[in-house]
């Protein structure tokens, strides 16, 4: 049970990892062509995310603080 858990666990790991290597690839090739990236504007989406977590006021802080440790190393 364990493996199957560590081997699932890896999957996503590996999985985010790569989708965060290809996000600033796709802001660069929307800020070079101005054409969106898959039918996403990558721009659009990241404006409207942070702009939800500024309207949140603290609960948006805190909300901002339990993502941004999903995407911190331990």
């Amino acid at each position: 049970m364990d493996n199957v858990i560590k081997y699932i666990t890896g999957f996503f790991g590996g999985l985010l990892t790569v989708l965060m290597a290809v996000l600033p690839v796709t802001i660069l090739w929307f800020v070079l062509t101005g054409s969106s990236v898959f039918g996403m504007d990558v721009i659009a989406n990241l404006t409207t995310l942070v702009n939800g977590f500024g309207q949140g006021g603290f609960t948006g802080l805190v909300v901002l603080l339990v993502v941004a440790s999903f995407f911190i190393k331990k």
